[in-house]
C-alpha cells in the first residue's frame, strides 16, 4: 500500500484532550503523532471537518500544548486529526518525540 502522508506517524502514548469549537471536549490517548496529525484513541469522536484543539503534554512544554486541528475522519475506536499551524515550540516539541 502506498502512503499518502506527507509526515512520517511514530507510535506514542499520549493522555489528550480534544476541545471543540462548540465547547464540547472529548479525552483519549494519541497512538501515533507526526507534524501533520495524529490518531487519537477515544470513545466518541467529533464530527467530521470539525475545527479542534488537542491538549497534551509534550516533552519540554509548559503549559500543556494547544495544537489546532480539522477532524478528517473517524471509525469505532478513535479519530485522525490534521493538525493547523503550529507555533515553533510545538513543531520542535514534536520533531523531538519523532527522533527517540
Amino acid at each position: 500500500m502506498h502512503e499518502k502522508r506527507q509526515h512520517p506517524r511514530i507510535p506514542i502514548q499520549l493522555d489528550v484532550s480534544c476541545e471543540s469549537a462548540d465547547g464540547s471536549v472529548v479525552t483519549g490517548s494519541a497512538s501515533d503523532i507526526s507534524l501533520g496529525g495524529a490518531f487519537i484513541e477515544a470513545e466518541e469522536a467529533p464530527a467530521f471537518g470539525s475545527k479542534v484543539t488537542i491538549v497534551t503534554r509534550l516533552p519540554g512544554l509548559e503549559p500543556a500544548a494547544r495544537l489546532p486541528g480539522i477532524v478528517r475522519w473517524s471509525k469505532p475506536g478513535g479519530f485522525g486529526v490534521q493538525f493547523g499551524l503550529l507555533g515553533a515550540r510545538e513543531t520542535h516539541a514534536i520533531t523531538e518525540l519523532m527522533r527517540r
